[in-house]
């Protein structure tokens, strides 16, 4: 027999009941019972007295099977609850599943809006296609702006939505240095090069820590600074410098990278996404490789290139002065690249680096290439730094390196004048004081 949930008992000395079917009887105030529904299979009711000792006892029980009969529909109705909620995750399960299941999206970049329906996109699958298609009717349309990237529908090529900027510019995000992964050189383990150092600090990092300098003499900053100098003078390692010493954004790009076939795009996302993160610094190391000075004919390859450099010069041209955005360029070959780079307003500062030619200038790369090594009383960096072979400041380093792998090897904990003398004939080729070696050609 199903049990149902029990009635409340009466008030005292109210209830009239039937005693035995065919009277009523009143029961006497003197005379206090209580009422209890055992539901039972006749659904008998049954008089208990309150003096009776097994009456109390069958009513705690009452009491206590009706609460617990209270608690049960609590949990019941918890219960119901979260069924409800493991049926709608489930219901979000499969349909992210169908989402998953099908046709992927394609991106593109949309380039003008023709009316509410419809808008020119171009394809990035490496043709650059430009192709009309249709707008969804659920995309909200101010969304829709000039070099925004969009996705559309594989099959039917519409427009169904609009991706982040930060998303967008997923082609540039991985030039971003993220701060976990900025280098940690400092211009304190720069040695020498305290002009160059001066220059690069005034024309990037004064303008985006202290514009006010600027807005009070009257003058805009720097768009732009060109490093140049022969291999190994220090112009990476000055920018690395710049990447750790500032809290700008910064972005490090190989100019290679940007001469792919897709160059042109690329260098749109980069500086929308610097613009998007400024403050911010773009460093284009090598940047001879798509500035080469413009000349008539050549292939393809050439006529790829030149669209970079096109790409490049507008999106520099583009900068208002109110963007905190500045550029950083290295290259070996600044007699190579174009003209219209170098002019006033694209390039405003250009720093040549050279290799120490000063017995001074070598003798502070040295003090500071061997700050952190063990050396032996014996060495004698003044007379490291008197010796006439020009070398850069990465030919130096590379002096002191070889002189601790020297040490190393005889496993010694520090490095002596012969293990200098050493490292100085691996790297230059030539022991020193050799006077014959540099005059071999008379001989």
């Amino acid at each position: 027999m199903a049990l149902r949930p029990p009635r409340p008992c009466p008030a005292d000395g109210q209830q009239q009941l039937d005693d035995d079917g065919a009277g009523n009887t009143r029961i006497s105030p003197e005379q206090k019972f209580g009422l209890l529904d055992l539901q039972e299979e006749d659904d008998e009711l049954i008089f208990i007295d309150d003096d009776d000792e097994e009456g109390h006892q069958l009513r705690k029980q009452y009491e206590s099977l009706k609460r617990e009969f209270c608690l049960l529909e609590k949990q019941r109705d918890d219960a119901l609850l979260q069924i409800r909620g493991l049926r709608e995750r489930v219901l979000f399960g499969e349909e992210l599943v169908r989402r998953l299941k099908v046709t992927p999206l394609v991106a593109a970049q949309l380039d003008e809006v023709v009316d509410e329906h419809h808008a020119v996109v171009t394809l990035s699958d490496g043709c650059e296609m430009k192709v009309c298609v249709g707008i969804v009717g659920s995309l909200d349309r101010n969304l829709l702006k000039p070099s925004a990237n969009v996705t559309l529908n594989r099959r039917s090529l519409a427009l169904v939505g609009v991706l982040p900027s930060d998303v967008a510019g997923c082609s540039a995000a991985r030039f971003l240095v993220a701060d976990a992964d900025k280098p940690g050189v400092t211009y304190d383990d720069i040695g020498g090069c305290e002009a160059q150092k001066q220059e690069v600090r005034e024309a990037v990092e004064l303008p985006l820590t202290h514009p006010e300098l600027f807005a009070a003499v009257g003058v805009d900053p720097p768009r732009g600074v060109l490093l140049h100098g022969p291999p190994g003078t220090g112009k990476t390692m000055l920018a690395k410098a710049v990447a750790r010493e500032t809290s700008a954004a910064f972005f490090r790009v190989n100019a290679a990278e940007l001469a792919r076939y897709n160059g042109p795009r690329m260098v749109r996302d980069l500086f929308r996404l610097a613009r998007d993160r400024a403050p911010a610094i773009v460093f284009i190391d090598e940047v001879d490789a798509i500035a080469e000075a413009r000349r008539g004919g050549g292939g393809g390859a050439r006529r790829h290139v030149q669209r970079v450099l096109m790409e490049l010069l507008t999106q520099m041209d583009g900068f208002d002065e109110s963007t905190n955005v500045r550029v950083i360029m290295a290259t070996n070959r600044a007699d190579d690249l174009d003209p219209a780079l170098l002019r006033p307003g694209r390039l405003d500062r250009k720093v040549e680096f050279t290799a120490p030619k000063s017995r001074e200038e070598k003798r502070l790369v040295l003090q500071t290439c061997t700050a952190g090594m063990s050396l032996d009383g014996d060495v004698d960096l003044d007379a490291l730094a008197a010796r006439r072979d020009k070398l850069s400041a990465a030919e130096i380093a590379a002096v002191c390196r070889e002189a601790g792998m020297q040490a190393v090897r005889d496993r010694r904990g520090t490095v002596t004048a012969d293990d200098f003398d050493k490292g100085y004939l691996a790297v230059v080729g030539k022991k020193p004081g050799d006077v014959a070696s540099e005059f071999h050609f008379y001989n």
